[in-house]
C-alpha cells in the first residue's frame, strides 16, 4: 500500500514537472506600465522640457493652490510656439497639439506635489514612464 502511495505521488509529481517545464517562461514585462503614444525618447531629451519644467517650478513657487493658471497657460504657450519655430512646425499648431497640456500639470501637481520634486518625475507626469 505505501509503496502505491509513493509510486502515485511520484507519478504525480513526475506530471507535475512535466506540465510546468511545458509552460512558457513568464514575461517579465507583461505587468509594466507601458507608454500607447509610442516612443516619447525624443520629446523626453527636447531641452525645451528642461526649460517647461522650470518655468512650472516657478508657477507653483507659491504652492499648487496658489498658481495663476492664465498666466502659466500664457508662458506655456509662448514656449510652445518657441519650441515649434526650432523645429519647423506652424507655432500655432503646436499650441493646438499641446494646449491642454497646462491644465493637465495644474491637475496633476495639485493632486500630487511629488511631481515637481525631480526633472524625471515631471517626465513621466508628462509623458508617462519611458
Amino acid at each position: 500500500m505505501i509503496r502505491s502511495l509513493l509510486l502515485a505521488a511520484g507519478l504525480a509529481a513526475g506530471l507535475s514537472a512535466s506540465a510546468a517545464a511545458q509552460q512558457p517562461a513568464p514575461d517579465p514585462h507583461a505587468h509594466a506600465t507601458r507608454s500607447l503614444q509610442g516612443d516619447q525618447s525624443a520629446w523626453r531629451k527636447d531641452p525645451m522640457w528642461r526649460t517647461y519644467y522650470q518655468l512650472t517650478i516657478e508657477a507653483f513657487a507659491a504652492g499648487p493652490a496658489k498658481v495663476d493658471e492664465a498666466a502659466y497657460q500664457a508662458k506655456s504657450y509662448e514656449l510652445f510656439r518657441q519650441f515649434a519655430v526650432t523645429h519647423g512646425v506652424p507655432p500655432e499648431h503646436m499650441v493646438d497639439h499641446l494646449k491642454l497640456i497646462p491644465g493637465q500639470i495644474v491637475k496633476i501637481v495639485r493632486e500630487d506635489p511629488e511631481v515637481l520634486k525631480t526633472y524625471d518625475n515631471f517626465l513621466d507626469a508628462t509623458f508617462g514612464p519611458p
